[in-house]
């Protein structure tokens, strides 16, 4: 970038549980930011004492709702450009260079969504409907209220000048049990979204809807070519969209 041009600061926004061994990598990483807040779930090791020793700011997650903390640690950022990260994932710099040109474009938009590359048992993810998925990723807060609906675009056209050209490296998912884990807990979630709109499950859901989702990630988007990785996670994923039906029915029927 010109020497010349002011950029805008910028306040990272990350949740952290237990992250000791990782904390201090990923505060170097975002280290070209002006403000680093991590939203803390009550860690019992050493990860708030490394990030306060370390300069970065924590907020203790006393809401169970991860996007009404979220709208709070943003709230209380000292910057107006916000940039949403999980701890496990990696700008390479020239995303970070992407981000910062962005920034100070004085025709910038409001927003930017990005998209991720996976990576599973530390392999790298090249198809399935990973490859594709978009996220709210970097955003101007005095112009954008952020709902924390990813679905949702406000009423801002989806254009591809929304979209950064580099994508970013995502080591979410280190095992089996972990993917699976993340997944259950995002089927009991949504299974209690349905819930409350008086949704009830039938054979579809139970069977066709699983079947179809396995057919489009494996299949249809190429999951098979990354080979025992890509059945695997079409194969959870599939298995994640029963679960939501079965918790969908236990809960209409009151069992657990």
């Amino acid at each position: 970038m010109p020497q010349n041009v002011i950029v805008p600061k910028i306040s990272v926004l990350t949740f952290c549980f237990n992250e000791e061994n990782n904390i201090k990598k990923h505060i170097e990483n975002v280290s070209f930011a002006d403000e680093i807040i991590f939203m803390d779930s009550e860690s019992t090791d050493q990860t708030v004492a490394i990030a306060k020793e370390l300069g970065a700011t924590v907020i203790k997650q006393n809401n169970t709702d991860k996007i009404q903390q979220q709208k709070i640690a943003i709230n209380q950022a000292k910057n107006d450009w916000i940039l949403l990260l999980n701890l496990d994932e990696y700008l390479s710099p020239e995303l970070k260079n992407e981000i910062l040109t962005k920034v100070s474009d004085h025709k910038n938009n409001e927003l930017y969504y990005i998209k991720q590359t996976l990576f599973f048992f530390k392999k790298k993810i090249k198809h399935g409907e990973f490859n594709n998925k978009k996220r709210i990723f970097l955003f101007d807060k005095k112009r954008y209220s952020y709902s924390g609906d990813e679905k949702r675009k406000s009423n801002i056209s989806f254009f591809k000048s929304n979209v950064l050209k580099n994508r970013i490296d995502s080591y979410s998912y280190k095992s089996f049990d972990e993917y699976n884990y993340k997944l259950s807990l995002l089927s009991k979630k949504e299974a209690l979204e349905l819930y409350d709109k008086n949704m009830k499950p039938n054979f579809y859901h139970f069977l066709l809807k699983p079947f179809f989702n396995f057919i489009n990630q494996y299949f249809i988007k190429f999951g098979f070519l990354d080979g025992k990785e890509g059945y695997i996670l079409a194969y959870i994923n599939s298995f994640a969209v029963l679960k939501r039906y079965l918790i969908l029915w236990l809960t209409h029927n009151k069992m657990e």
